[in-house]
């Protein structure tokens, strides 16, 4: 009888649970159900105030590594040099490669042969003067850069341009659940949840990515080039989930 009773008893709790489990998926169910999401997109235009620019150099074949060292470290100091002469901070100025390599000649008398060391050194600037990308470009070639590349244009502080992007994005998502609702007769409750999505913009490269090769033998008379900034986007989109009636 205690066994038929433990029985009984088991199987009444697994009835229970089982009823429970199936309730909430049907109640899941119904909520996805009386669910309706709709997106909007804002975009807002502003012009950069900083510019990323790259600028490196690499020596000439050296008979020695130390010689193809010193050589390397003589004119990126310089380069340096004429950069914060120009006003931009130290903290602006960041190694971002540096690499020394032997260098092989191949012959069908001797194969492979080694001639030398070459270096390659890179520093990327962050400059926030827009009117003096010209004279950096011309000053570091002048100094012995002779590549140049990777320009790119941001905003310092895009906080507040964001702000009123998500704003529009809110707003035409809003229109656009109105306009739907009208048309299909459906009813919107209240906005349960809000998603954002906001897009990173690349900007227009201005030098190759590959960089451009100046040439060891550039003049020192190099005029500044006239480099345009233009406009960035700073885009936001935003999904709304409402309650449907």
């Amino acid at each position: 009888m205690k066994k038929t009773y433990v029985f009984l008893t088991t199987l009444g709790v697994l009835a229970v649970t089982a009823i429970v489990i199936v309730a909430l998926v049907m109640a899941d169910n119904v909520n996805n159900q009386d669910r309706f999401s709709v997106t909007g997109s804002g975009t807002v235009y502003a012009k950069a105030n900083i510019a990323n620019l790259e600028v490196g150099l690499k020596t000439g074949t050296k008979k020695t590594a130390a010689q193809a060292t010193t050589d390397s470290t003589g004119k990126m100091n310089a380069i340096i040099e004429a950069v914060k002469a120009l006003g931009i901070e130290e903290k602006d100025i960041k190694t971002s490669g540096y690499s020394l390599n032997p260098v092989y000649n191949w012959t069908n008398d001797k194969g492979q042969e080694l001639i030398g060391y070459e270096v390659s050194q890179d520093v990327a600037l962050k400059i926030r003067d827009l009117n003096k990308i010209g004279d950096v470009i011309a000053k570091t070639t002048e100094k012995g850069a002779n590549q140049i590349g990777n320009i790119s244009f941001t905003i310092d502080d895009e906080y507040e341009l964001k702000n009123q992007a998500r704003e529009l994005a809110i707003e035409k998502a809003k229109e656009k659940a109105i306009m739907i609702a009208e048309q299909s007769g459906m009813k919107l409750g209240e906005v349960k949840s809000v998603y954002e999505n906001a897009e990173p913009y690349i900007s227009p490269i201005a030098y190759s990515n590959a960089k451009l090769d100046m040439g060891a033998g550039v003049s020192a008379e190099l005029s500044a080039p006239s480099i345009q900034s233009g406009q960035n986007e700073i885009k936001v989109e935003a999904t709304l989930v409402y309650e449907v009636k």
